[in-house]
């Protein structure tokens, strides 16, 4: 009961300018403009699903832009489409762990990019400046992939230890 009085009481203008600038937020780390508010939205909304014309109605787009940017957000493993029972309407979902999978899901992506690089290592030299440059960047990847994997560790861990905290 006081979590729906203290949604009633939600003031919808301080709700859409968190959205706008969590949004930007997330543009200026690199996320395309109509993807960052869509998911800025479904993070702000309480059931953390809503419908293409949900997001249209709130963040006053069109169809079309939700479409693209939630097909740009279910590529990054952002957020997921599920069909609602007995209707031919999707709903989008951001589920709980939307960070944890986005970032594992980076995993194949880093791997790809090594093996990569490996072969432009390969194929310039080692000890030629490129191949110096691309070692290092390989040398990045590998630590990065490393530290990664042992930080989603624990982050498991921790979620494990304190569910819901």
């Amino acid at each position: 009961m006081a979590e729906s009085k203290a949604v009633a009481e939600r003031d919808p203008e301080a709700v859409s300018r968190f959205v706008e600038h969590f949004a930007a937020q997330l543009v200026e780390a690199g996320v395309p403009r109509m993807p960052a508010r869509v998911f800025a939205a479904l993070l702000a909304s309480d059931s953390g699903t809503l419908t293409s014309a949900e997001l249209g109605e709130r963040l006053r787009i069109s169809p079309a832009a939700v479409s693209g940017a939630v097909r740009y957000l279910s590529q990054v493993h952002l957020v997921s489409r599920e069909r609602e029972p007995g209707s031919r309407r999707e709903r989008y979902r951001v589920h709980s762990n939307q960070w944890y999978e986005a970032l594992t899901s980076r995993d194949a992506i880093i791997k790809r990019w090594e093996d990569a690089l490996r072969e432009g290592v390969a194929s310039l030299g080692a000890q030629t400046p490129a191949g110096r440059r691309l070692a290092e960047t390989l040398e990045f990847f590998e630590f990065i992939e490393r530290d990664v994997a042992g930080m989603m560790e624990r982050w498991r861990e921790y979620r494990e230890k304190n569910p819901g905290g």
